[in-house]
This record gives structure tokens, C-alpha cells and sequence, in this order.
């Protein structure tokens, strides 16, 4: 393993921490920037939380002792160039098409739909234009290349996922809807007031046409924009629901009891895909209460039932210490050690296309 310098680590993981939501609240007590509402068992008036779970919180001294006392896997400063997608205008109804954007952006084209997941077309994951972590591989599709869009799905605030200038180039382009955990309406209101979001909490649905439905569902997380918004907007996970089966989307999670797996498979026992995260776990003593790794990604896909895996969350922004190809690697791993076929679960490449056929 090849160590990174502490003073260029130092602004690389602080930023890292800012995007992943780990360094310290500042919050007034009382105080929520995006939602007020009723108390429940995973909001308890000021802050949503993860249910039945002893997360430890990470603050700085923590990530001090991550930037200071780890070693980072350097990435080549040259990755494997990757062919961009076309996808199609629209699709036959009873169809379903998924490309790999990259990091943890999908576009997902079932049943005369075209639906975005966490899109990010931005050079940086950062709050920062100038710094920050950077995009190492270009986007799957184009901008200018993607189809009329119908719906957006944001899983939740972090910067690797929630990209403020692509909702507003979306919003501009093709007036999607555009659906969120609770909370992240406000924030995204706050960036261009002109967008219309819908807003939902954990079991919440959401029906798109008379054929699809999107489902909110419960993922072990949390979130932060900057240093004063701790779990101020909630997490989510998405099941769409459509003919032939439903398709599972998890932007980030950790594995925790393995309980939100268990439960989307009793939900929807007939998905047929899944896709999970399995990069970002480097340190394991700091990153297991937010990002699972591969092999947990493993359990999860086992747990939650699905037909078939794709792995994502890795190989874009580098955030975390693993090297550039150790997620496919110890996924690979993972699923020998399980005894399940290799091309049960793949870790793709952006660009790379899942057909799931008709209904």
C-alpha cells in the first residue's frame, strides 16, 4: 500500500468527511434546517436517526486520526477508458433497460420510463468548485446524450449523490419529477426555488404511472451538507415497482443488522435487481456505521432476495482508502466465499448496460 502524504491527505480526507457527512454537528439544539414534523421512531423532532442502532458518530479527532494513522491505496493516475452508452429515446412497454452512469448514478428505462438515480454529472463531489474529491472517470451517458427524463430519485444530501447543478440542468432541460427523502426538498428548494420536489418518508410510495410505483424504504444512514445539518434531512433507499419484477436501489447504506434487507425482501419478494453499494469502506473502524462492504454487499443481496446484483458506489470519486480495483476484487471474493456465481453480482463499468427483458 502507498501512503499519501498527511498534508495533501489532510485536505483530501477532510473533504472526503464534509461529502460523507462524518465531521461534527454544530446545531443549535431544537433547530432543523429542512423539516419540522411530527416525532417518530426514526425522527425525534430535531434529527432523524438510524432505529435501534448504537452508531458512533464521527467527529473530528476521529477523522484526524484517520487522515494522520491510515494508509491509502494509491489509484492509477490513469483508468481503463470505458464506452459511453446511447441509450434509446424510450422503451416498449413491458421492457427494462439499466445503464451504469457511474459512482451511483443509473439510468433505469422500464415501462415507457426513463428514471434517474442519484445523478451526478458534476467534476467534483464537493462543496467546493476548486477542491474536493474528483471525478476519475467520465460519465457513462452524456449529458446531451440522455432521453427525455420522467423522474428523479435522490437517495439522500451527500454530495456524491445529491448534485445540486444537475437537478437544475434536469429540471431545466425536462421538468422531471423529481423525489426525495423528507427534508431534501428544502434543500433543493434552497438552490433554485423554481423546482417543484416531492417528498416522502420511509414506506412511503409514489406512483409514477398506472404500471410503476416508486417505495420509499428504510436504509441505514444519515446525512449532512455542511457542518451544521446532521441528519437534518432523512435517507432513503427506492424499490420501483413495474412488470416483471421490481428493481432495488440502495445509494448508500451500512450493513448494520442486516434488518432493511430482510424487510424489503418480505415487502417485495419478486425484485429482480438490486442495486448495492460496495465501495467507500476504507478505514473499516470508521466507515462501517455508513458503507458496507463487499462482502456484506454479498449478505445483502442474499438477504433481500433479488435475482441478480450490481455493484456500485466505487471506482468514480475516491472518498474512501481502498484502492481503485479492490471493490470488484473482494467482491469477487465475497461471492466465491458465498458459493454464488460470479455473474449473480457484477461490479460494472460505466457505460455497461443491464437488459432485463420483457414481462
Amino acid at each position: 500500500m502507498v501512503s499519501v502524504r498527511p498534508s495533501r491527505r489532510a485536505l483530501v480526507t477532510g473533504l472526503a468527511a464534509l461529502v460523507t457527512g462524518v465531521l461534527p454537528n454544530r446545531a443549535s439544539a431544537g433547530t432543523n434546517a429542512y423539516y419540522q414534523g411530527p416525532v417518530s421512531d426514526h425522527f425525534d423532532g430535531t434529527r432523524f436517526f438510524n432505529p435501534g442502532s448504537q452508531d458512533e458518530d464521527r467527529g473530528l479527532v476521529d477523522v484526524l486520526r484517520w487522515q494522520l494513522g491510515s494508509r491509502a491505496t494509491a489509484w492509477p493516475g490513469a483508468l481503463p477508458a470505458t464506452v459511453p452508452d446511447l441509450p434509446p429515446a424510450r422503451l416498449e412497454k413491458g421492457r427494462c433497460r439499466v445503464s451504469f452512469i457511474g459512482h451511483a448514478s443509473f439510468l433505469v428505462q422500464v415501462d415507457g420510463l426513463n428514471i434517474l438515480l442519484d445523478p451526478v454529472w458534476s467534476e467534483r463531489a464537493s462543496p467546493l468548485a476548486f477542491a474536493g474529491p474528483a471525478r476519475h472517470t467520465a460519465p457513462g451517458i452524456a449529458f446531451d446524450s440522455l432521453p427525455p427524463i420522467d423522474a428523479v430519485l435522490v437517495s439522500h444530501s451527500h454530495y456524491d449523490h445529491m448534485d445540486l447543478r444537475t437537478l437544475g440542468r434536469l429540471w431545466r432541460r425536462d421538468r422531471p419529477r423529481i423525489i426525495v427523502p423528507l427534508g431534501n426538498d428544502a434543500i433543493i428548494r434552497g438552490a433554485d426555488p423554481t423546482i417543484v420536489v416531492e417528498s416522502g418518508d420511509w414506506n412511503d410510495r409514489v406512483r409514477l404511472n398506472p404500471r410503476v410505483v416508486v417505495h420509499f424504504r428504510r436504509t441505514h444512514h444519515w446525512s449532512a451538507r455542511g457542518l451544521t445539518d446532521r441528519r437534518h434531512a432523512l435517507w432513503a433507499s427506492f424499490v420501483i415497482e413495474a412488470p416483471g419484477g421490481g428493481i432495488y436501489f440502495v445509494g448508500d447504506t451500512a450493513f448494520g443488522d442486516g434488518n432493511t434487507f430482510r424487510e424489503v425482501g418480505r415487502a417485495h419478494p419478486r425484485l429482480r435487481l438490486a442495486l448495492l453499494p460496495i465501495g467507500g469502506y476504507a478505514p473499516r473502524w470508521f466507515m462501517k456505521d455508513q458503507h458496507m462492504n463487499p462482502a456484506e454487499a454479498v449478505e445483502a443481496f442474499r438477504l433481500c432476495g433479488a435475482q441478480q446484483a450490481v455493484g456500485h458506489h466505487w471506482g468514480t470519486f475516491r472518498l474512501t482508502d481502498e484502492g481503485y480495483d479492490e471493490p470488484p476484487r473482494d467482491l469477487a471474493a465475497a461471492l466465491a466465499q458465498a458459493g454464488m456465481p460470479d455473474q449473480s453480482f457484477a461490479a460494472l463499468l460505466p457505460g455497461s448496460v443491464v437488459q432485463l427483458g420483457a414481462s
